[in-house]
Formats: structure tokens, sequence, C-alpha cells
């Protein structure tokens, strides 16, 4: 039908013009073939204005305006990446009626149960690492020592920086603020604190206020029994950091404990034997591998003479509470700390201790027995979060603008206060990229 169709031509306003031309080839006996010629199109590409189409001796001329592509250029966007989160949220403030949650779900302990009991009998033939086996791990003794100078260090200049930067306590709660004046927030969780309609009374604050003092057993045998309930009264009680100091290999002469020459004998699941040391020779007394640290009296104090020695004392400051927190976690990797899961009660070693001394909600229910279970880092040294206050020389806190301010650790917010430098974990949650709103209007105006 295709050969019965007239010629048809279009003008070419450009005779000269390169097309593409298509011809019917009718010896081809699969039918009809086209064929292409391809132009040069980098030589033409001025000068092209139509495509011609032949097909069977007639030609069809169609205008085409081809365009260039316009040149792309490749520009590379600068990006910078921070493993710090720009905002985060505050710590939870968990319920004193709400059990704290595990480290580890309870799912996974599970199964890491039914594992050990598959592997027990292998266990008990093969030889265990420190410090399961009553040994050292020698490798965490220097971080030991940093540890307990770090945190000596922290107290005596915490002592010092209170001479000079204000902190103030709620006499009805345990709340505290870091700033010339107490904030305005209604938080008050203390007796009678409808009748002052939730308001903070303010005092003056101590280090105790500072560091939560959280205090453990001395234990003289980390490997030993545990300690029964009528014994609670007979064993001193130490500070929980110190006591994992101890068992880390911190030799303090009034606080005795165990050393073992020789690894333990174990026969069952929680029974042992010690090796037999006779063979050894005498111990030889051996010198503190890093001169300790001893805390000032609080008469003894002296406050900075100036801005420049508060700066430095700041400084100090923050590297020894970082230094402290840091170390302190990896000695937790190795030797067992157990908390409460009720009450803030803290035990180092392998197990609780068995003392029914447990205060919290229904601890009747439990006989006053504590429910023992893995703590982190923050149960053993409490951060205790407070407001930051952006301007210390500026305008007092506004409760109204309660949500636009920030938190951090009440021993970070002295040495920021003091001129100390901003660590960068900790400007996540102290809010410093917020704009906080002058009037109350402009808040009202924040999606």
């Amino acid at each position: 039908m295709l050969s019965t169709l007239m010629p048809m031509s279009l003008p070419n306003p450009n005779p000269n013009a390169k097309g593409i031309t298509i011809t019917n080839s009718s010896s081809s006996s699969r039918g009809d073939c086209f064929s292409f010629n391809k132009p040069n199109l980098l030589s033409s590409l001025t000068s092209l204005h139509s495509l011609q189409l032949e097909y069977s001796g007639s030609l069809i001329r169609l205008p085409v305006n081809i365009r260039t592509p316009p040149k792309k250029f490749c520009h590379h966007a600068l990006t910078i990446r921070n493993e710090v989160p720009q905002n985060a949220d505050f710590p939870r403030q968990y319920s004193k009626k709400e059990k704290k949650p595990f480290p580890t779900p309870i799912v996974e302990m599970r199964r890491a149960a039914r594992e050990r009991l598959k592997k027990m009998k292998d266990a008990l033939r093969k030889p265990m690492s420190a410090p399961n086996n009553g040994m050292l791990v020698k490798s965490l003794i220097p971080t030991a020592y940093n540890v307990y100078n770090a945190r000596i260090t922290l107290i005596n200049n915490l002592k010092k920086l209170l001479k000079v930067v204000p902190v103030h306590a709620c006499g009805w709660c345990t709340e505290i603020h870091v700033g010339p004046v107490g904030h305005p927030f209604k938080s008050c969780k203390g007796p009678q604190a409808n009748i002052r309609k939730s308001l903070h009374e303010w005092t003056n604050a101590y280090i105790e206020d500072i560091l939560i003092p959280i205090e453990a057993y001395h234990l003289f045998d980390r490997l030993g029994k545990r300690i029964p309930h009528e014994q609670r009264f007979s064993i001193p009680r130490i500070p929980a950091v110190v006591e994992l100091c101890i068992q880390a290999g911190v030799e303090i002469p009034e606080l005795r404990t165990k050393r073992r020459r020789k690894p333990i004998i174990r026969i069952g699941r929680k029974e042992f034997i010690d090796a037999d040391e006779s063979e050894l020779p005498d111990k030889i007394p051996e010198e503190p591998k890093k001169p300790l640290l001893t805390e000032i009296p609080d008469s003894e104090i002296v406050a900075p003479v100036n801005n420049e020695e508060t700066v430095s004392i700041a400084e100090e400051t923050l590297q020894a509470w970082e230094r402290m927190r840091k170390g302190t976690k990896r000695l937790m990797r190795m030797y067992r700390v157990r908390v409460c899961g009720y009450c803030p009660e803290i035990h180092v070693g392998p197990s609780g201790h068995k003392a029914q001394n447990c205060g919290a909600h229904k601890h009747q229910q439990r006989n006053g027995q504590h429910g023992w279970q893995s703590a982190v880092l923050d149960d053993l040294i409490p951060p205790r979060f407070v407001w930051h206050v952006p301007d210390v020389n500026g305008p007092p806190l506004k409760r109204e603008l309660r949500t636009f301010y920030g938190q951090a650790p009440a021993v970070v917010e002295m040495c920021i206060q003091a001129g100390a430098a901003l660590p960068e974990e900790y400007k996540s949650t102290m809010r410093l990229d917020v704009g906080i709103p002058s009037t109350m209007k402009e808040a009202e105006m924040v999606v």
C-alpha cells in the first residue's frame, strides 16, 4: 500500500543541510528493512535545521531544531559532619514507684544464660581469665590509680570553686541550681510542696549536693561469700568509686583486701578453693606505683586569688571529671558492679549482698531485699543535671521560657561559669543553638 502513495515534498529552508536518510530495500526477504546513515553531528550542529526522510524514491523533509544542551558544572557541596547531635533530650527522671530498666534487654539476658548453661561443663575445665580467677588485671592497675586521684582532684577543686561560683540548693528537695539566684521554676517535690505552690526555697549548697555520695560495702575478698543481713553494720562502707579502684589494684593501708598470687581452682558453679601459695617466696611489700592524693579539709580551702587562677582551676576540674568518668567506665567492663533496680544501692562485686535494707516502693513484698542488676556509669557517678544559665550577668531565667533553656551536669555548669571551655559532648543538652525569645509575645510566635 505504501507504493501507491504519491510523492510528497516539503520546502527545505536550507537545501545544503545534512539530515538523516531512511531508505527502503525491497530485495530483503524478511520484509522492509531500514538502514540509517548517521550524520556527523559535531560538524553540522550549527547548520542542521531539517530532517530528510527518503522512502522508495520519495523524499519527506521535516524541519528540525537541534539545541545543544547547556554545560553542566559540578559544584562540590561542603558538608560538615558532627557526631554530636544538635539537640538532645534531657535524661529521663524515673519515678520512685518505677523499676530501673535493665541495661541489657531481658530476652538477651535469658538467651545468654542458656548459652552459659550449655557451656558450663567445658567452662569448669578451662582456666578462667582475670579478674574471675581472683587475680588482678595488670593493664588496668594504672587506670585505677588515675581514677582515684582524679576523684580527689575533683573534690578539692570543687571546694575551691564553691568560694567564687554561687550554687544554691533547695531546703525541701534535692534540686540544686548554679547561678547568682535560684531559678523560678515550680518543680519542687519535697514536703509541703502544695502549700508553697511547688516553689523552691534556696539555700547555700555543699560539695555533697554537687557530687552525690554513693557508698558501697568494702569487701576483703571480692570472690568470698555474700554479705549476710546480720553483718550489715559490722562491714565498713566507703565511696563506691574508691571500692572499685581498690578491687582493681589500688593499695590503701587503711582498707585491707586479699591479693592472690595464683588463680583459684573452681570445683563448682559457686564453689572454689584457693591454690597453694606456700611454695611461692614471701611477698615483698612494694611501694605504691603512683602516689595517692588526699582530700583537703574544708578549713584549709583557699579561694582563687584572681580570674586567671579561677579559669585554671575550672579547666583542671573539667579534665578530672572526664578522666574519672572514662576511667570508671573502663574499669566497669572488667570488674562487675551491681545496682538495685528500686533504690540507689550499689554493690561492687560479682553478686549483690544479702542485706535487707531496701526501703523503696513496695519493699514489704520483697522483705527489704534488693533487686540486683547490672549497673551503668550514671548509677555509680550520677551527673546531677541543672539548668544552664545562658548569661550569668544578664537577666535571670524566666518561668515562661522554660522550654527554651538547656541543662548540663552541675560540675560542667560550675566550670563553664568559672571560665572553662565548653566540651563538645554537652552542647546537645545545653541547647546553645536555640534562640531564647526576649518577650512572651515573641515566644508564642514560635512554632
